[in-house]
């Protein structure tokens, strides 16, 4: 399956991204490290840019991360996610914040098949984890947004085809993030990846782009600067290869903490990174400057859906599959969440959260909502048929681990929200308080110190309890990290949540840092201030006090965003000051056991396996 670019293919429709010739790659690998004659560390390196992650349990246990183009998937592709699910993993995928999707407790030589799977559908784990260009991630509204610039899909798409197995895509210092987007918005967060595209278009109406670089959370927080404030689309795979040898070069291979790009700008200051990156780039277009395969200012461009669409399942139909998945443990798994599809006040306030227009007159974009990002295969199979049956045939994932059916006849909303609901996906509360971001965590990744999704789950399902609190602070959102990297984007958050431990007496108790006022604007990143450290079980109460606050201090028409960064730490710290006080005495037993698990907490961080 051929993964070159072709310009009848970009968008709705794809040519394949999988090589199978790479699966017999790593059969053959994995045979030779299973001999002995691969040690441990070059089989690690070579796995991860095939990605295959090692989990934090002993024994014959991986994580297999698929990458999701654009976020964009079509029917094919959600059966086979399905399928892997189903009969590899737990019984259900997870979203992540990159918009990919992960199967995690994996059996080793389970992973050549799942692969397999995965490229019958023009899927590829291909440089989704390692030393590598991971995921070009792209707005999830993109083509179909009244507000956008343009679509950047297509050049998205044709940058992910020109990196992917490129020479330098996977011999990198650290891993190298790519994002696109064209609202004013900054959905797909281009603010804080190594390289991020805004749309834009110059007086006399080109298509360009205003070009960050060197964007990042964990350490060193940092928004992406400037490099071009309008650069013309035809350019974007020339200034991108550039980017990448400066990166290749000069980056630093030896220490792991300090090595993504950002740290190299710093260390060199910009003036000097950019002279690298004039000089690369002149080197670039000596040798021939790559070219889209597409004209930049007439690209391909999404239309309606033509044709006949099939006939959805049925109410009992889509009820009665979605039921029958076959979820296991270990770790937090889904909840049937089923609901009787009745247009009643809950579908008002589905209408209000999930549902807005297209730009495009009698079609509207749809969010289902994916509590903790997980769906099992068995609703990967029911989403396939309702997005042929009611969208375009495909969904879109999105950095809130959500998922997005785009082309919706206005008319046909109230009938796809009944097949939601009866397959267990017709929550509300999408991009709201209650529509909670959290990476894995201790449940699987060797990094985390806590277990975010104990947390993730026990905060959406408070908040969806108590509408009051998210009704009162309309676009304030909540990201959990189980640790400082930040895959839950916490630093980026209104309200955010870091993983970390506390030692009360001779045991320890998992406590979360309280960050406010993270978030995205027109000038880049902000990131959130620490304000406290709450034990974990006391976070609820935490979020329901400071949204009171907001509540009570907030200025006519101002945003919690706004306020959060507006607001003074010393009073918010004083406003949590009771619940971050706690003492061996009246410490309560729960106090000691990490939400979503039942032993008593201890701490078990590991050497990470992002990179080799």
């Amino acid at each position: 399956m051929s993964s070159l670019p072709d310009s009848r293919t970009l968008g709705r429709a794809r040519l394949s991204f999988a090589d199978l010739a790479e699966i017999d790659e790593f059969v053959r690998t994995l045979e030779r490290f299973e001999r002995g004659e691969v040690t441990p560390d070059q089989w690690r390196a070579f796995r991860l840019v095939r990605g295959t992650y090692g989990q934090r349990q002993t024994g014959d246990v991986s994580m297999l991360r698929v990458k999701i183009p654009q976020g964009v998937l079509d029917g094919a592709q959600l059966r086979a996610l399905a399928d892997v699910a189903d009969a590899y993993s737990r019984g259900f995928g997870h979203v992540t914040t990159r918009q990919n999707l992960q199967f995690h407790f994996l059996k080793l030589h389970d992973v050549e098949h799942a692969m397999r799977r995965l490229a019958d559908a023009g899927l590829t784990t291909r440089e989704a984890c390692g030393n590598s260009v991971r995921n070009v991630t792209a707005c999830p509204y993109a083509g179909v947004a009244a507000d956008e610039v343009f679509d950047v899909t297509p050049y998205a798409e044709a940058l992910t085809r020109h990196l992917l197995r490129h020479p330098l895509s996977s011999t990198l210092p650290r891993k190298f993030k790519i994002a696109f987007e064209g609202c004013p918005t900054d959905h797909a967060v281009a603010a804080i990846n190594d390289i991020g595209w805004r749309a834009t278009r110059d007086a006399a109406g080109r298509r360009g782009f205003r070009v960050t670089v060197g964007g990042g959370t964990a350490i060193l927080c940092t928004s992406g600067q400037e490099l071009f404030d309008f650069l013309p689309a035809g350019e974007i795979l020339t200034v991108a290869e550039a980017i990448l040898r400066v990166f290749h070069r000069l980056g630093d291979y030896a220490h792991k903490q300090r090595n993504r790009m950002k740290f190299l700008i710093r260390s060199l200051g910009f003036a000097a990174w950019r002279a690298q990156f004039d000089a690369a780039l002149a080197e670039v277009r000596a040798e021939g400057s790559p070219r889209l395969p597409f004209d930049p200012e007439d690209p391909p461009v999404e239309t309606p859906p033509r044709g006949p669409r099939p006939q959805p399942p049925s109410l009992s139909d889509a009820a009665a599959r979605a039921g029958a998945a076959d979820v296991r443990g270990p770790g937090l798994t889904p909840e049937a969440r089923q609901a009787l599809p009745v247009l009643s006040g809950d579908y008002a306030r589905w209408v209000h959260t999930n549902v807005r227009p297209q730009r495009q007159e009698g079609y509207a974009l749809v969010t289902v909502t994916l509590p903790l990002g997980d769906v099992t295969g068995a609703q990967l199979r029911v989403l396939a048929d309702l997005a042929a049956a009611y969208g375009d045939g495909t969904v879109r994932t999105t950095p809130d681990q959500d998922l997005v059916l785009r082309w919706v006849r206005s008319r046909d909303v109230s009938d796809l929200y009944r097949r939601l609901a009866a397959a267990g996906l017709g929550l509300p509360d999408a991009g709201t308080l209650a529509d909670v971001t959290s990476c894995p965590g201790a449940e699987s990744c060797k990094l985390a110190v806590t277990q975010s999704r104990g947390l993730g789950r026990l905060l959406g399902e408070h908040l969806r309890k108590h509408p009051g609190f998210v009704a009162a602070a309309p676009g304030l959102d909540v990201k959990i990290s189980g640790c400082p990297n930040g895959c839950g984007q916490h630093h980026i958050a209104g309200l955010g949540f870091q993983g970390s431990v506390r030692r009360l007496g001779d045991k320890v108790i998992p406590q979360y840092f309280v960050l406010v006022g993270g978030g995205l604007d027109s000038g880049g990143a902000r990131f959130g201030r620490i304000a406290a450290k709450v034990p974990a079980r006391r976070v609820p109460e935490a979020v329901e006090r400071l949204v009171s606050l907001f509540a009570a201090e907030a200025e006519p028409g101002e945003t919690p965003g706004a306020f959060f960064r507006r607001v003074q730490i010393a009073e918010v710290k004083g406003l949590l000051a009771d619940l971050e006080r706690i003492t061996p005495e009246d410490a309560l037993p729960e106090d000691y056991v990490d939400l979503g698990e039942e032993a008593e907490f201890k701490v078990e961080t590991m050497e990470g396996a992002c990179s080799a």
